[in-house]
């Protein structure tokens, strides 16, 4: 059980820190810093491609055979990835409008 839990704590922390750089790009892209911004959701991928990986190993590994027993923080970590999956994908649109109203604003 030890290292099913250790796998857990990766998935929540790889998509917790992909989640936080996300909302730092959110903020930067509200103050006009649109190539920070862009850089922030290339880190974030990092740490997104990091906990899919993870997820897909146990995918694999339970395909063949290998069943790992679902717990509550099993459950906490897949909501975690898939929360920080779809707020990845709406930052795309929401920087995409900021750097919009940006231009308007600023007539750029």
């Amino acid at each position: 059980m030890q290292d099913m839990e250790l796998i857990v704590f990766e998935i929540i922390s790889n998509g917790g820190n992909a989640k936080a750089l996300v909302y730092e790009a959110i903020e930067a892209s509200e103050n006009g810093k649109f190539t920070e911004a862009r850089e922030l959701l290339n880190e974030a991928d990092t740490f997104l491609n990091k906990a899919h990986q993870v997820q897909t190993d146990l995918i694999q590994k339970e395909a063949a055979g290998e069943r790992n027993e679902v717990t509550v923080l099993f459950v906490h970590a897949q909501d975690h990835l898939m929360t920080s999956i779809e707020v990845r994908t709406l930052a795309e649109n929401i920087i995409r409008m900021n750097e919009r109203l940006w231009k308007l604003e600023n007539r750029e």
